[in-house]
């Protein structure tokens, strides 16, 4: 990876962060000039925004306070003019609030970094600059660990921005040991999946663990069905027992459905049709799916609602030669469902339910359909329900749930000291549902 130049900006612009009021469902690109604390992109330019562990694409966006590790964001610009772009950095309570420390107290160095990094896009249909950027860098070093939001915006403007997403930095105080089991009665044993865990703070104090520790459990890096606000089950000397079934319970789910668009010459497994419209964008239109909810459970590997960028059809970047298509997806269903609306879930609709993944009704095929346009790759994604785009999305009408589905979950210990005026991040774990 190519050193990265810094830009620093001793005193810090004013944003307009303040609000993070949602009514119904969540507006595409409105309100372009107030920060959302969360994974958002600010212009209808912006496609395909990932950010990771800089060592493996398919990471979870966290790193060691302590270590060498870096994040890696990248994303693309339609536009395919060259802006200047710059990026910097909020510290966020547990709950994704602000804290109230103020920059100079959770970075140091600068406080802005250059995106100098970008490049064209070459045989593509579709024109795009590719931007990206590691952090922290040495002249800009995290000193808090916790929640954070890292922001892009334009031309040396905080009020011009760009895009915004999340990401976490830990302290390693606590150990985290955990398991899967089967709900106990109620009939959900065959469709949920229940973590018991217990957090072990041998030589580190946590007063009152009801009160200063907050625990959020993430499935498949979702935050719109994360579990929060757990309390511990039992306390005894150092140990933390969490295990009540009403607590970190989670649906079961179902394997990601997946399409294979990594070319537009050959049809791939899922795809139906290939074509050129009269403005020459490709399109890929894929054979209609079926609601799983009364089938069985199958087991097949998948990437957990991931993607990988790749065009087989050049064989150069796949970040600069990957081009973008437009991908139809069309499930029946019998009559319009009046408790909601269905929504198409994945990385690839950055895990939110807006007018991007929202699917509509169509009469005369009767089943709901979208159109997306993606980079070329392999994806997953599934079929969510929800009556209130700002919460969960409920995959039982479409997919159904399933105790044996494979899940990667992540726990996140914050504790907040006395005296103190933010959410540290000091446990966290990584699991898999397969290895019960």
């Amino acid at each position: 990876m190519v050193n990265k130049t810094l830009l620093y900006f001793f005193f810090i612009l004013p944003i307009a962060i303040l609000s993070q009021t949602k009514t119904g469902e969540d507006e595409d690109y409105v309100n372009d000039n107030v920060l959302k604390y969360d994974d958002y992109n600010y212009k209808s330019s912006i496609k395909t925004v990932q950010i990771h562990e800089s060592s493996w694409e398919f990471s979870l966006p966290i790193i060691d306070l302590n270590g060498t590790e870096q994040i890696d964001l990248t994303f693309d610009d339609l536009d395919a003019d060259k802006r200047q772009y710059n990026i910097s950095f909020i510290h966020c309570n547990a709950d994704w609030t602000p804290s109230d420390l103020m920059i100079s107290e959770y970075l140091s160095g600068y406080f802005d970094l250059n995106i100098i990094n970008y490049y064209f896009s070459t045989n593509t249909l579709q024109k795009y600059i590719h931007y990206d950027i590691l952090f922290p860098q040495q002249n800009l070093k995290f000193t808090k660990s916790g929640n954070y939001i890292v922001y892009v915006y334009a031309d040396g403007d905080k009020k011009d921005l760009v895009l915004s997403r999340r990401f976490m930095v830990y302290d390693p105080k606590v150990a985290i040991a955990a398991n899967f089991r089967q709900t106990i009665g109620g009939g959900e044993q065959y469709n949920k999946q229940h973590i018991d865990f217990t957090i072990n703070g041998s030589g580190y104090d946590i007063t009152n663990p009801y009160r200063d520790l907050k625990v959020a459990i993430t499935q498949n890096n979702r935050w719109d069905n994360a579990v929060t606000d757990i309390k511990p089950t039992f306390l005894g000397g150092n140990t933390l027992t969490y295990s009540l079934d009403d607590a970190s319970t989670f649906n079961g789910g179902n394997e990601f459905r997946y399409f294979d668009a990594r070319s537009v010459r050959f049809y791939s497994e899922k795809v139906k049709e290939i074509y050129k419209d009269a403005n020459l964008k490709n399109h890929i239109v894929l054979y209609s799916d079926v609601p799983r909810a009364a089938k069985p459970y199958l087991f097949y590997n998948d990437f957990n609602g991931k993607y990988l960028i790749k065009n087989n059809d050049f064989k150069g970047s796949q970040d600069v030669e990957a081009d973008y298509v437009y991908v139809d997806f069309f499930i029946p269903y019998l009559n319009p469902e009046t408790t909601g609306n269905f929504y198409v879930l994945g990385k690839l609709t950055d895990w939110r339910m807006n007018k991007m993944s929202k699917m509509t009704y169509n009469y005369k095929r009767l089943g709901y359909e979208t159109q997306l346009f993606l980079k070329q790759g392999y994806y997953n994604y599934i079929y969510v329900l929800s009556n209130d785009a700002n919460k969960s999305g409920d995959e039982t009408l479409m997919e159904g749930n399933y105790w044996d589905t494979e899940n990667d979950y992540a726990i996140l210990v914050y504790h907040r000291k006395i005296g103190t005026y933010y959410d540290q991040l000091l446990g966290y774990k990584k699991l898999n549902s397969l290895k019960k």
